[in-house]
């Protein structure tokens, strides 16, 4: 299978990223809508006018179709890049397509000048966290809350960069 990570862009990314995200999570983990309905607006809120010097999104592909995406958005603080709505369908899993939209993501955070970047994810999500802790990011919040429909644990996950010109 002939796996591919591409700009996000095309007629329909956007609505796939929505709806693979409310389909998934409701079938593996039983969320309800209102998740659908946070990607909505983190999607509209990309499509509504991003800056493509510092924000960006990919959709990875396997044989022609969408099976994952990413975001890198600026967050609130200044030189924080933020990690968004990764995800990888599971007819693309076990082709490493998180690993390299994760790369992806990170890399182009490097190349327009954050110093960090952070993330906001659930406690359910293990392979996610597994992936994330692997590309050098530290738990640095947790809490309990009952969101999407389900108790959880909300967790937020922080990388920084080394400086230019210094050795990671």
């Amino acid at each position: 299978m002939e796996a591919t990570i591409r700009q996000l862009g095309q007629p329909g990314d956007l609505g796939w990223v929505v709806q693979a995200h409310g389909e998934i999570y409701a079938e593996e983990y039983g969320w309800d809508t209102s998740f659908e309905a946070m990607v909505a607006r983190i999607v509209a809120g990309y499509a509504a006018g991003h800056d493509p010097e510092r924000e960006a999104g990919w959709i990875a592909e396997a044989d022609g179709r969408r099976v994952g995406c990413v975001l890198c958005v600026a967050g609130d603080e200044p030189g924080t890049a933020v990690l968004r709505v990764l995800l990888v369908h599971p007819s693309g899993r076990g082709l490493g397509l998180g690993r390299r939209l994760v790369d992806t993501c990170i890399g182009f955070a490097v190349d327009a000048g954050y110093e960090r970047m952070r993330l906001w994810t659930t406690n359910p999500l293990v392979a996610a966290r597994q992936l994330y802790l692997r590309r050098g990011f530290e738990l640095v919040k947790e809490e309990p809350q009952r969101a999407f429909g389900a108790d959880l644990v909300g967790q937020t996950y922080l990388r920084e960069f080394a400086p230019v010109g210094v050795e990671a």
